[in-house]
């Protein structure tokens, strides 16, 4: 099983303590009910991992984790080969003693886009909604925030992110916990709320967008990136069925629109700080996630359209602020 009670002794002790009022509970509940038919091969792989003691770590300007002393050709081959059983690898890259996991988004352009218009992380508690591997909570880390927690049901992404904390001396500054966000309750404790690449999974977006504004504290900071279209605050796509060859794409908003429903609910100082089209090499396939990927899901003949005709992936970052004190 995975332990969370380094966790609970953790938020025992800071501002997320009343989460502890249900959070136990809950994840019981999912080691009864929710593991992967993978779960027991993924745990036996963990035990596997060589204890290697790693004195060169960056999350800074990556996630890179190395030993000065050098690894063992032989437990270098073994590791790589238990890296290679938690594939596919969707968010990175990680360079864990010399091999490099080449996952399928170049996550870390995603940060150089946003990281140059958020708050500053310094001291910060950080809540990073659909986290996937955990990539960005180390980066988040590497620019000073103080705590992170990811949540996201996956229970390979859950594996991955052990993976690369044990890796890196077993750091308990973040933490991924198996849920989703509707499982939270109203904590109103986090500075700064990430949601990057979750919107558009979503049925209710509004919903969504308010238990964001839940998790934050007075004041805190929320970003958001997301798939968008052109046009007015009126726009919004509605796919009939899938989009990108994804069925569970509900809604892609204008940019407008999109400021539009954060501002309806109550968020200030919302602006866009960045819109980007999704190219062909931040999205690909690699050995380490060789399922199909973006060049699969546009038309051949047209890439600023979907194989079904709608238009190619863009990308907006939103930021938004809660008030410092509710408004009456």
């Amino acid at each position: 099983m995975i332990d969370f009670s380094n966790f609970y002794q953790l938020i025992a002790k800071n501002r997320l303590s009343h989460w502890l009022e249900v959070l136990p509970a809950q994840l019981g509940q999912w080691e009864r009910e929710h593991q992967h038919g993978q779960f027991p091969k993924w745990q036996r792989s963990m035990k596997k991992l060589p204890d290697i003691y790693s004195d060169s770590i960056d999350f800074k300007d990556s996630v890179t984790i190395n030993s000065s002393s050098g690894v063992p050709a032989g437990e270098l081959k073994k590791l790589e080969s238990l890296l290679t059983m938690f594939t596919p690898w969707r968010k990175g890259p990680f360079f864990v003693h010399d091999i490099h996991i080449d996952t399928e988004w170049r996550s870390d352009w995603k940060w150089e886009r946003l990281r140059q218009h958020i708050t500053p992380l310094n001291n910060r508690t950080i809540l990073d909604v659909g986290c996937g591997s955990g990539y960005h909570m180390w980066r988040m880390l590497g620019d000073g925030a103080d705590f992170a927690v990811g949540i996201d049901p996956s229970t390979l992404f859950l594996f991955q992110f052990e993976i690369i904390r044990h890796l890196a001396n077993n750091d308990q500054r973040a933490h991924l916990l198996p849920l989703g966000i509707e499982k939270l309750p109203k904590l109103q404790a986090f500075d700064t709320v990430f949601s990057m690449g979750v919107l558009y999974h979503r049925k209710s977006p509004i919903d969504h967008l308010q238990q964001l504004k839940d998790q934050l504290r007075p004041g805190g900071e929320l970003v958001l990136e997301t798939l968008v279209i052109d046009g007015d605050k009126n726009q919004v796509l509605v796919p009939d069925d899938r989009y990108g060859k994804m069925n569970n794409v509900w809604f892609l908003p204008s940019v407008d629109a999109l400021i539009l429903w954060l501002e309806k609910l109550g968020f200030i100082n919302v602006r866009a700080v960045d819109v980007s089209v999704t190219s062909v090499e931040e999205q690909r396939k690699t050995k380490w996630m060789d399922f199909e990927s973006l060049s699969d899901f546009l038309d051949p003949l047209d890439n600023t359209k979907t194989v079904e005709g709608h238009p190619a992936p863009k990308r907006a970052v939103i930021i938004a602020n809660t008030p410092e004190s509710p408004i009456t």
